[in-house]
């Protein structure tokens, strides 16, 4: 079996030299006007929703988090309820 740090043979294996430090790249010198003009354009693509969707959504998240607060409430009443009566003197 071989050994760590030997070759096949059961010599030992010359050490290994790391690889040289690359210099990090020179970044270009943040522009913010150069920057805001990228956010304008990025923006523009972006597909925004009417007003229509808008309430759509909302409506349907108001719902939904509605509907798991009374789930998780119930659940947590029976959880309650459950450990008293398990533990009743």
């Amino acid at each position: 079996m071989q050994r760590q740090g030997q070759d096949p043979e059961g010599e030992t294996a010359p050490a290994r030299t790391a690889a040289p430090a690359r210099k990090p790249a020179k970044r270009a010198p943040f522009r913010i006007g150069q920057f805001l003009r990228e956010v304008r354009s990025e923006l523009r693509q972006v597909a925004w929703p009417n007003r229509a969707e808008v309430i759509n959504y909302t409506t349907v998240t108001l719902v939904t988090l509605l509907s798991l607060m009374a789930f998780i409430f119930i659940l947590n009443l029976a959880f309650a309820k459950g450990v008293l009566w398990l533990f009743k003197p």
